[in-house]
């Protein structure tokens, strides 16, 4: 994840938050880089405004009307600038701290 987006990651604003996928806490031994968590607080450093998503293997959002779901086998990570990383476990419906009521809607083609 750039911490700033490029223009080519224009989507369909289908929610009001960016997904990291495959989001590991790990920081395996030897690695010399940033880890994950520390990637995403450099991303909301600059973009403060925006939630981001630490999406675990084996876990999906179902989006349904004004309702956001995690299900799968994990918990994800919400991250909001100035704040602490939130877990969240399967099943729950996270819409509030995603800001579910600011879902957009696919623009018109």
């Amino acid at each position: 994840m750039p911490i700033i987006e490029p223009q080519s990651f224009a989507a369909l604003n289908l929610i009001p938050f960016q997904i990291n996928p495959h989001y590991l806490d790990a920081h395996p031994q030897g690695h010399g880089g940033e880890t994950r968590q520390q990637r995403i607080e450099e991303f909301l450093a600059v973009n403060r405004e925006i939630a981001v998503v630490g999406l675990r293997e084996g876990t999906a959002l179902i989006v349904e009307g004004g309702r956001i779901s995690l299900v799968g086998s994990r918990s994800m990570r919400v991250f909001h600038y100035g704040r602490e990383p939130r877990e969240s476990q399967s099943g729950e419906n996270v819409s509030s701290i995603l800001k579910a009521d600011r879902v957009l809607t696919p623009p018109e083609r």
